[in-house]
């Protein structure tokens, strides 16, 4: 395998079809778990995913109850993000260049911290809504250096061939946990308080510190870390630019990540303002979502494809029923329609990160993975306080529907230019049992003589 430090020591990838690429033999939904590092990594994970949930519901409700405003909301959200826009190249570098599972023991400590933090000041009685701003602006700083090496880690624990499968299980791990935090939450808020959510956050961590530790270093695949060098960071941005099977499915992402997922500000705007509820149905409707986003994984974890036509179709699919689900004209209506809505979104999420890692070289995929999460991630300090502006002064209904537009009109954009750099072009066959909208190569024209 080659691991050179620059994107001129490898190959570039061959992909002579942007939107055919990353075809790979079909796996069983759970053939990752097999190995043992891996199968450590994963328990570690749901516990504290778990109580990372119930931090996410129990930070957002405490700031709306304590200003009353889903700008504030999304104001805490942008600052747990901006790090991520900030500094999200500089922590590919770090991890390109260290042992991934050292990092990681560091930053995973690091979260526990800022989340006992938070519980002490809750517990206390001496919260104020500038010392959630600060806790979570500390958690999005360690989140720079933790989110490349986490998501570069899990090559390393599985190899290639089981890489797809790894990262799907990731998100239904993820969303696993999304089940039972939110809904944990909320009775928690309702009958202790926020302080709690926070105390089990902080907590869960030592899960994942357990697992590491346990880990065997000889089963793990060796990856040559990048040496000390300057222009390290161009390089990786460099690499990017010159591939078109990376640049348009991270530029996707960015819009969806920067409007299109902004739903700690919408689903707590519907459950105050639109449905009149309190902090459980918030659980209740991030829960609901969690299941579409569960299935969603769990159906990506058995397909052994990568399609960037998937991920542009699921990407229009998204947008388009945030906009539906918006005017949905009752609530159960509206809670039926996360579930779609979640598993469009996680097939956007799982399509993109997995077709990107399985096309960088090992020697750059840190930078490659930070750019990703940068973009996805990080546009949320631009697109949250936004998004809570329109939301506060529209409503919650326009709020939503005006992020689905965004995400929905950016997956056209990049599907047309994916089907230009792969010389293809939209073909509508109206006939019955034709495939009615099909991509085919474009014509050449015959050279004509002088």
């Amino acid at each position: 395998m080659s691991t050179g430090s620059g994107a001129d020591s490898a190959p570039a990838p061959t992909t002579p079809d942007p939107i055919e690429q990353n075809e790979q033999p079909r796996t069983s939904m759970f053939s990752s778990l097999k190995i043992r590092n891996y199968r450590l990594f994963a328990t570690g994970q749901v516990v504290s995913n778990t109580g990372t949930w119930m931090q996410r519901i129990a930070q957002d409700w405490l700031v709306l109850t304590l200003t009353g405003s889903s700008t504030a909301v999304g104001i805490t959200t942008a600052l747990q993000f901006l790090p991520m826009l900030l500094f999200g190249l500089y922590g590919g570098v770090i991890a390109d260049r260290c042992n991934k599972r050292t990092l990681l023991l560091g930053t995973q400590a690091a979260m526990g911290i800022t989340g006992l933090a938070l519980a002490a000041l809750t517990l206390t009685g001496q919260v104020q809504v500038w010392h959630v701003y600060a806790t979570a602006f500390a958690l999005g700083l360690v989140t720079v250096v933790d989110n490349p090496a986490r998501q570069s880690f899990v090559h390393e624990m599985v190899g290639p061939d089981q890489l797809r499968n790894a990262v799907s299980l990731n998100s239904a791990n993820f969303q696993s946990a999304r089940l039972v935090g939110p809904a944990v939450a909320g009775v928690l808020i309702t009958a202790v308080g926020s302080g709690y959510a926070f105390l089990f956050n902080g907590l869960s961590f030592i899960a994942p510190l357990t697992a590491l530790l346990l880990m065997r270093n000889s089963e793990l695949l060796k990856v040559e870390r990048t040496p000390r060098g300057k222009g390290q960071l161009r390089e990786g941005l460099r690499y990017v630019a010159g591939r078109p099977e990376l640049i348009w499915p991270i530029v996707l992402v960015g819009f969806i990540g920067t409007f299109g997922f902004n739903f700690p500000i919408w689903l707590s705007a519907f459950a105050d303002d639109v449905y009149h509820a309190g902090a459980g149905t918030y659980g209740l409707l991030n829960t609901l979502m969690a299941i579409g986003s569960l299935i969603g994984a769990l159906l990506a974890a058995r397909r052994g494809t990568s399609r960037m036509r998937l991920l542009v179709a699921a990407a229009i699919l998204f947008g388009v029923l945030e906009i539906v689900t918006a005017f949905a004209p009752t609530f159960w209506l509206f809670a039926a329609l996360l579930v779609p809505v979640g598993m469009c979104g996680l097939t956007v999420n799982v399509t993109a990160n997995s077709s990107i890692q399985m096309t960088t070289d090992p020697a750059m995929r840190g930078r490659v993975m930070a750019l990703f999460m940068m973009v996805f991630t990080g546009g949320t300090p631009l697109g949250a306080p936004i998004v809570g502006w329109v939301t506060d002064t529209y409503g919650a209904r326009v709020g939503f529907a005006s992020g689905g537009a965004v995400a929905a009109l950016a997956a056209v954009g990049v599907g047309v230019m994916l089907a230009r750099v792969g010389g293809l072009r939209v073909k509508i066959d109206l006939r019955r049992g034709h495939r009615h909208v099909t991509f085919v190569q474009r014509e050449r024209p015959l050279a004509t003589a002088a």
